[in-house]
């Protein structure tokens, strides 16, 4: 059997809740994530998994294959992964964070923080609907042509909305990057900065980071292209708002326990924490938070497949405001899948089953199967 499929299982250091070490099965959640994630990386190539799977308080990491092929290092909870879009998770918890502290509100509009586009049509724009991808319909992403900080200036007042604000949902880098970027205008600091000066240290997050330090880089993995070329990402617009955090699936899987049970921190981060899970929209059976997508239970594979879908993330759809917002009903699953070029990572998690999965991988595979994995794993956890 290839080295790929050699999965190592240990217990987490954090504390654990009385009695959890005896409510999980080690083995059993071994054989159950074993199954699942071997003929995943069998049948798309992946040389590199990450999984950490948090049950009643108690984590477990199993590592697969290498991080990198050319110099043969394995996988381990350490190994520093490329987050994607699972970035926006962070972005959402500092906009959150920065209106607990006064310094911002989600009913402004991005001209109050960016001065140069007040008055234009991404001004009628609330800091809300971009940080829910309900502008009026930005794109996927920047044109190509759109690479400087002018230039990023210049698109937006040149944009032109296709619908008003808060009707349509079109998922977005161009929206949710603005939305970082003016939360960073709002507390008078760099993103980058904010995020790992700030957010990650007080979320104890001690192997993330946006701008790897030249003393990390042993443990950051190589990504791997289509052709199996070894890659990392590139810069471009809003790259650290939008896709531009890596980190290890030790500090992930904590961040998903932090959003199970925020009880251990202290205000305004735990009041921030919670303002990701409240829901704005609803885009057929996904509901739109603040970083987080939401499905309400029971939660079927198919309708987390559909929330997941090219559809959900390729096209404009439907959305229907919540009004007033909603906090999360027992039972309801959050979820983020991201990428780059050369990784694929996927997020979710029921905080009242006390549940999380974890998956980095080094290899952009489909979010189908990330989703269809995951979805198994989770089945396996809890009644």
């Amino acid at each position: 059997m290839s080295t790929r499929f050699i999965a190592l299982a240990c217990l987490s250091l954090l504390p654990l809740a009385a009695g959890a070490a005896d409510a999980v099965n080690a083995a059993a959640v071994r054989a159950a994530v074993d199954r699942a994630i071997q003929p995943l990386m069998a049948q798309h190539d992946v040389p590199g998994m990450a999984v950490a799977v948090t049950v009643d308080g108690q984590t477990l990491f199993f590592n697969y294959g290498e991080a990198s092929k050319q110099e043969h290092k394995p996988v381990t909870e350490n190994t520093l992964f490329e987050l994607g879009s699972v970035s926006k998770t962070i972005t959402a918890t500092l906009a959150c964070y920065a209106q607990g502290l006064g310094k911002l509100s989600f009913a402004d509009h991005p001209g109050q923080y960016v001065p140069q586009l007040k008055g234009s049509p991404i001004d009628r724009a609330s800091m809300l609907e971009l940080g829910t991808y309900t502008p009026g319909g930005l794109p996927q992403q920047f044109p190509d042509d759109v690479e400087t900080d002018a230039q990023v200036l210049a698109y937006f007042r040149a944009w032109r909305p296709d619908a008003a604000p808060g009707t349509l949902r079109r998922y977005s880098n161009p929206s949710l990057g603005l939305f970082g970027h003016a939360t960073a205008r709002a507390l008078g600091v760099g993103f980058a900065d904010a995020v790992e000066g700030g957010l990650f240290p007080t979320l104890g997050l001690k192997h993330s980071h946006i701008r790897v330090p030249a003393g990390a880089m042993g443990d950051y993995a190589w990504g791997y292209d289509k052709t199996g070329r070894p890659v990392r990402v590139s810069p471009g617009p809003f790259d650290a708002e939008t896709y531009g955090v890596k980190a290890s699936a030790a500090d992930v899987i904590r961040f998903v326990q932090l959003n199970i049970d925020a009880t251990g921190l202290a205000e305004p981060m735990r009041r921030a924490i919670d303002c990701t899970h409240t829901g704005y929209f609803r885009i057929g059976d996904t509901v739109q938070g603040l970083g987080w997508e939401q499905y309400r239970a029971p939660v079927t594979l198919a309708a987390l497949q559909a929330g997941n879908s090219t559809k959900m993330s390729a096209e404009p759809n439907l959305a229907v405001r919540l009004a007033p917002p909603q906090a999360p009903p027992p039972g309801t699953l959050f979820n983020k899948t991201g990428a780059t070029r050369g990784f694929g990572a996927y997020v979710l998690f029921v905080p009242e089953r006390r549940a999380g999965v974890v998956m980095l991988a080094n290899k952009n595979y489909p979010i189908s199967a990330r989703v269809e994995a995951a979805y198994s794993i989770l089945g396996q956890l809890t009644p």
